[in-house]
């Protein structure tokens, strides 16, 4: 398999030519992956200003806000790493608030913060209406592999040594869940693009088998 070292800067360019190229018109669904180790979010901020340039509104929603309730969240305990791979992330309420409908023929009326997960009530946030070509780009982990309808996914992987280096103390209970994604689920071999974050400040991209 062979890997492109590229700048943020010229990640961002491809990502955001991707999706203008792809999607000329009508509505996107992006999905940037990546354990919090990996910043998923400050990739998928980088695009929206870029985006917006090329008269594509923008839209971003963080998978912290589609949080499931705590009495759910932590049956088991805070710090179970089986309940953060198959119960913290609410993916009915994601998919329903955000995804359908911004997908075709969806109603284009989206949430964009359904809990606030540490006041551990509903966000309350009022809908907002999309344009007919807004990109929506969710950021967070775990989110590939369960059926999720995204458009356009990105990966951004870490070797597992990256991985504990770069997970702080009170994150590190997380580690063999996404383990387990890794393995399970293996995201990297079906991701539209992976991106190696092992060093942030040189991202590679992985190329595609010919």
């Amino acid at each position: 398999m062979q890997v492109r070292p590229v700048s943020i800067d010229v990640l961002v360019g491809e990502l955001t030519g991707r999706v203008a190229d792809g999607w000329p018109t009508g509505r996107v669904r992006v999905a940037v992956d990546g354990a919090a180790a990996a910043d998923p979010g400050s990739l998928a901020d980088a695009l929206v200003g870029p985006l917006r340039v090329l008269g594509r509104p923008c839209v971003r929603v963080s998978s912290e806000d589609f949080l499931r309730p705590a009495s759910v969240r932590l049956e088991f305990g805070r710090t179970n790493p089986d309940s953060y791979y198959a119960g913290w992330l609410d993916e009915p309420g994601l998919r329903r608030e955000v995804l359908d409908p911004a997908g075709p023929g969806g109603s284009g009326r989206v949430v964009t913060r359904l809990w606030d997960a540490a006041a551990d009530r509903a966000a309350r946030e009022p809908y907002r209406e999309l344009a007919p070509n807004a990109v929506v780009i969710v950021s967070g982990p775990l989110l590939l592999g369960a059926g999720l309808p995204f458009d356009l996914t990105v990966h951004l992987e870490l070797s597992a040594g990256a991985l504990a280096r770069r997970t702080g103390p009170e994150q590190r209970w997380t580690l063999p869940a996404l383990a387990r994604y890794a393995g399970e689920v293996g995201p990297a071999a079906f991701a539209d693009v992976v991106v190696r974050m092992d060093d942030p400040r040189r991202p590679a991209m992985v190329l595609p088998r010919e």
